[in-house]
């Protein structure tokens, strides 16, 4: 684990059915942290689900031993909860959603573990035909809301090794580094327990080669740069790039390289190595033994390729004109091969999205001239479009609009864009030097910019901010409090979209509030008829 100045207890929820051992299991996770000299709690609540009974177990494990802690002692939770669970472990694929519909698993924090088995409900049974609950949705909402995942068939890895699924959830558990536990301290556990050992140590070593596998396959990577649901090759790295960058980073930065390659070009996927190459050289003379294993230039290798490579129509009609989008629409319609398929595209670009392609001197009176009819009570002008793309004409359309991205480096947002990822990567590199802490919660503050229009302008809006008035004007006793009110500014941010949150920690740290904007207020005239009524 990576070093942390607010470090906290790891919280691990795991549900299993009546009869499968999920006491055991929880056992098994309390003497191993004792036996590994890790502070750890658990508690137990049982319930009832749909077919047996189902028993939740809430584990917390401290990721510092007893003898790194000095003799200080932390302070642990009695119950789960909601949006505050870094592992989230279940034996049955339903149980999991139910539990992910109460809160507990979030995109943001919860590594999840899932049996893609199916334990039949009774109201499942009471259908006369097929009642089943489809497992597809079931595992749209383990990608939904997991930042990683790991499903297999616990049930059938259960019964090759003839054992009980509390063996394999170990093994699982072990293998995603969620725990700070080796596996040899947990087969010693395992061991200690005298009954079924055997069985139980060929289910642990299965499921543990299967989630291992896994990680190592860096599926979790590729799912974090996805173009617009499709996942992005990583090409190969240029000689010169891979020889500058340690093999820690390239994972994410091959794939971060052919985004912007596929995005724009090969200049503008070298100006992204380019300014790596700054937080790089920073993070190197912050922690010359690479102890941090680079996690500073990682995170800015994944945020940073997002950022720059920003939607605009370009981009959006370029992904919407892909051959691959096609057929995935075919497929989620379940179309056969003789079925006509018509796809209507809905588009309402306003005047920032045609003057963001335009030179600053062309796009700045368009934008005046919108906001002057917005003060005047008019909505914001747009164009509502609807394109047929499966028509020669609509994807004419989208192919030559896609086709414009030669033209992106010329426009008012490009060159806006640029300017703020700048301010960003300059925060980033002066915090490195400053402490590496700072450095590490600067560069995290890239998860801020995400979606599209009013949400992303947001976003970057409150990025600067808190770099403008936490990472530089603000006085702090230590650069562990300046990372600290980073970190709580940007989970702040996170979690309300109307910023009251991120106005009150900025407040606490002694940094002004976002300045409120002008919101213009429109009189409606009420009909003739609903005045006569009234």
């Amino acid at each position: 684990m990576q070093a942390n100045a607010n470090l906290r207890p790891v919280s691990l929820l795991v549900c299993a059915l009546g009869g499968e051992g999920g006491g055991v299991l929880a056992e098994w996770l309390i003497d191993t942290a004792i036996a590994s000299d890790y502070p750890a709690q658990s508690t137990s609540v049982p319930g009832v689900a749909q077919r047996t009974g189902a028993t939740s177990y809430y584990i917390e494990v401290f990721p510092k031993t007893n003898a790194e802690l000095g003799g200080r002692r932390p302070v642990f939770g009695l119950n789960p909860v909601t949006g505050a669970i870094d592992a989230l472990v279940s034996s049955e694929l339903l149980e999991t959603a139910r539990q992910i519909s109460n809160g507990y698993s979030t995109p943001e924090r919860t590594l999840l573990i899932t049996s893609s088995s199916r334990a039949l409900t009774t109201a499942e049974r009471m259908v006369p035909a097929d009642g089943r609950y489809p497992n597809d949705k079931l595992l749209e909402l383990v990608r939904e809301f997991s930042r990683e995942h790991y499903v297999f068939d616990m049930a059938e890895v259960a019964r090759e090794t003839g054992t009980v699924i509390s063996a394999v959830l170990f093994g699982a558990i072990a293998a995603s580094g969620v725990l700070p536990f080796t596996r040899e301290a947990c087969e010693a556990t395992i061991r200690r327990g005298g009954r079924g050992v055997k069985a139980s140590l060929k289910g642990f070593a299965r499921a543990y080669d299967i989630v291992s596998t896994a990680r190592e396959q860096g599926s979790l990577v590729q799912q974090l740069l996805e173009l617009d649901g499709e996942p992005v090759a990583a090409m190969p790295l240029p000689a010169a790039v891979a020889a500058a960058f340690p093999s820690a980073v390239h994972d994410i930065l091959a794939l971060g390289y052919a985004r912007l390659v596929d995005y724009q070009n090969e200049s503008y996927a070298k100006r992204y190595t380019d300014r790596l190459a700054r937080v790089l050289d920073a993070e190197r003379k912050a922690d010359p033994a690479g102890a941090q294993h680079y996690a500073i230039t990682r995170e800015m290798a994944r945020y940073l390729a997002l950022w720059m490579a920003f939607d605009d129509v370009v981009r959006v009609a370029y992904l919407k004109s892909r051959q691959a989008r096609h057929l995935r629409v075919h497929e989620e319609v379940r179309a056969k091969p003789e079925d006509i398929v018509h796809i209507y595209d809905h588009f309402k670009p306003g005047v920032p999205e045609f003057a963001g392609l335009l030179p600053e001197f062309l796009a700045a009176p368009m934008l005046r001239w919108d906001r002057k009819r917005q003060r005047n009570g008019e909505e914001a002008w747009a164009m509502p479009l609807k394109i047929g793309s499966h028509t020669v004409t609509g994807t004419l359309m989208l192919r030559m609009m896609g086709g414009m991205r030669h033209l992106r480096g010329m426009g008012s947002r490009f060159r806006r864009e640029q300017a703020m990822i700048d301010r960003w990567l300059d925060g980033v590199v002066n915090g490195t030097q400053t402490d590496w802490r700072v450095g590490h919660e600067i560069a995290q503050c890239g998860r801020l910019i995400k979606g599209y229009g009013e949400t992303n302008e947001r976003g970057k809006e409150n990025l600067l901010h808190v770099l403008d008035h936490l990472a530089v004007s603000a006085q702090f006793d230590t650069p562990a409090a300046r990372a600290q009110a980073i970190a709580e500014a940007r989970r702040a941010a996170l979690s309300d979209a109307e910023g009251k949150q991120l106005d009150a920690a900025l407040q606490r740290h002694g940094a002004p509030a976002r300045p409120i904007k002008e919101i213009p207020v429109r009189f409606v005239r009420r009909p003739a008829a609903a005045q006569g009524k009234a």
